[in-house]
């Protein structure tokens, strides 16, 4: 008998090969980094609405990087520039300076001792110190120099008011006027019984005098007068060298 011969199935074909991916180009890609920035913004936007804006810090006297003083504000003395010292070596500070006034405290500020700008500046405020002093204020230098350098100035130039020492600059700084990142920058400072600022600027030596007499004309010492100091009581850089009398017994009276 013949072999009967049987036909193979055909194998199925085989699935076509996926087209490649397409690459994006470069606009799609920055396109599509953009729209995920947007949205990631957006978002951003709803969280801080729901929180609310983030009120900063007040600053206070102990903060690290005060504000700049500005004329007409209120500062509290209490601590305010830390404590210094004055050029006979007593420890003080800008509020135990403002209490012994009558109508507050002139603050001017100098780079260094016995340098020709400086010498100019404290003799200019000693040529005018009866004029700057009349309606109460009390008149500073204020430098970074040693106590020892500070006295040798104020003796040499014969100057009739003390000379701060503040070499942290603590209180230079608080003014506004400490330089970056070391330095003192030549100013004035006023500051009246109540805390609020008169005067705050730099100025050239003649400038930080002028300053203060501009403000004194203008009649902006308003503070109001204290009772008289009393006998004894050291006034501006001056010792207190009368002591109080004793009480004197009556004499009989004779016959």
């Amino acid at each position: 008998m013949p072999v009967e011969l049987r036909k193979r199935k055909a194998p199925a074909p085989a699935p076509a090969p996926e087209p490649p991916a397409k690459k994006q180009s470069k606009a799609a890609k920055v396109s599509k980094v953009a729209k995920v920035a947007k949205v990631a913004k957006a978002a951003t936007k709803v969280k801080a609405s729901v929180k609310g804006p983030v009120a900063k810090p007040a600053e206070t006297n102990g903060s690290p990087k005060p504000g700049k003083p500005v004329v007409g504000g209120v500062i509290s003395l209490d601590g305010f520039g830390g404590e210094v010292e004055t050029n006979d070596g007593a420890k003080t500070t800008l509020k135990a300076l403002v209490d012994e006034s009558t109508a507050g405290v002139v603050l001017f500020t100098y780079p260094k001792a016995s340098t020709p700008g400086c010498t100019n500046q404290v003799c200019l405020f000693r040529d005018s110190y009866t004029d700057l002093t009349k309606e109460g204020l009390l008149i500073y230098g204020l430098s970074t120099d040693s106590p020892k350098a500070n006295t040798t100035f104020k003796t040499k130039q014969n100057l009739p008011y003390p000379l701060l020492c503040d070499p942290n600059a603590t209180l230079i700084g608080a003014i506004g006027l400490k330089k970056t990142p070391k330095g003192t920058t030549r100013g004035v400072f006023v500051v009246d019984k109540t805390g609020k600022i008169l005067l705050a600027e730099p100025g050239s030596p003649a400038g930080t005098v002028d300053a203060v007499k501009k403000l004194i004309a203008a009649g902006g010492i308003s503070a109001a007068k204290e009772e008289p100091v009393t006998a004894g009581k050291p006034t501006n850089g001056q010792a207190a060298d009368e002591k109080k009398a004793g009480e004197v017994a009556e004499k009989p009276a004779a016959e």
